[in-house]
């Protein structure tokens, strides 16, 4: 077949193109350059880098395949960045690899695909998915410490039968001794940890610099509504936050609550955290219906463990009760469901 291939420079895409390579399909290798610097120049800190676009060219031109970069930053500007700063400044946590997922990446690059004649769009993501019953299946990665299927959890049958995870059935100790047999540039090259768009930096620095609105002062209160001290913006905070706080107690305190209309940031303990339901928006069934079984496992941060709980329609949202109490969570999360190692739909947790 002929496939089109996401390659950001790191080991993990650098293989998935090589393993197409190898298994003799015609490769074409794309990056994304989805966020830019001054005068429009590729950043050399954050994502789609300078340095990122060379290893990707160089691994492509090692494979002898194409390479083209792509620009997406309008798009990922309005689908992504702009999310982002409007989600922190009204007190809401946002996930911005799940968003330019569901905007940005896998929509465009099925039409990119389409535009290059490619059947299958390929990435370096640690998932798998396979067809079963008639349907296509979103399933864990086999390495459980690198698994991506959240970020992935809104993916549907349109995305799911044109896509493919090469990397998703190994290691990642296996993804770098392919690379390191093969002599690609990119097998030593750590893992990126940071917001992309962010880079080194601070996010809440990135907030500010982006909005006029992010330093607006207000108060510190306690769960029954007393001062307890003053912030310069509630930026500064999230749901679940012990440390940096401003003031000083016995005992810990933790912020749960964040109020962006009167820009009141609310103080307790760990049990005032406590959470045992949530409700889901923007809700996506990787099937296009919702499981007949309503026990399910759910997982509402990246890389935290999936908790039991069962599931409730409720008109276009979904109500998650969870079997055990939950601390920390915070609205603007996505919240992935899974059955076993399946994910079977996501959402945004909006309260």
């Amino acid at each position: 077949m002929k496939v089109l291939v996401a390659m950001s420079g790191g080991v993990d895409s650098s293989v998935a193109a090589a393993m197409m390579v190898e298994a003799g399909h015609e490769v074409i290798g794309v990056t994304l350059k989805l966020w830019e610097g001054p005068g429009g120049a590729m950043p050399t800190a954050g994502c789609c880098t300078v340095s990122d676009s060379e290893d990707a060219r160089r691994v492509a031109a090692q494979l002898d395949i194409p390479y083209y970069v792509l620009n997406y930053t309008d798009r990922f500007k309005t689908g992504v960045v702009d999310r982002f700063l409007d989600d922190y400044l009204h007190g809401r946590t946002p996930n911005p690899c799940i968003e330019c997922n569901r905007t940005v990446k896998f929509d465009h690059l099925l039409d990119q695909a389409g535009e290059f004649n490619c059947d299958l769009v390929v990435t370096g993501h640690y998932a798998q998915n396979t067809y079963r019953d008639g349907f296509w299946r979103l399933t864990r990665g086999v390495d459980a410490d690198k698994d991506q299927s959240y970020v992935l959890a809104m993916l549907g049958q349109r995305e799911l039968e044109q896509v493919q995870f090469p990397v998703g059935a190994q290691t990642k100790a296996e993804t770098r001794e392919i690379a390191v047999g093969l002599g690609l540039r990119t097998a030593a090259k750590p893992d990126s940890q940071d917001i992309c768009f962010v880079g080194d930096g601070d996010y809440r620095d990135f907030v500010r610099k982006h909005s006029d609105e992010a330093e607006r002062p207000g108060v510190m209160v306690d769960t029954a509504g007393n001062v307890v001290g003053e912030h310069e913006g509630i930026i500064n905070f999230t749901v679940g936050q012990r440390k940096g706080l401003g003031v000083t107690f016995g005992e810990p305190r933790y912020v749960v609550e964040v109020k962006p209309e009167s820009s009141t940031v609310v103080i307790g303990q760990r049990s005032d955290l406590a959470v045992r339901s949530i409700v889901l928006d923007q809700v996506t069934w990787v099937t296009g219906d919702p499981p007949d079984r309503p026990a399910v496992t759910v997982q509402y941060r990246a890389h935290g463990e999936a908790n039991p709980a069962v599931f409730a329609m409720e008109d276009d949202q979904v109500l998650v009760h969870f079997d055990r109490t939950q601390y920390g969570i915070a609205t603007g999360q996505t919240a992935a469901l899974y059955a076993g190692d399946e994910v079977v739909g996501s959402g945004i947790i909006v309260a």
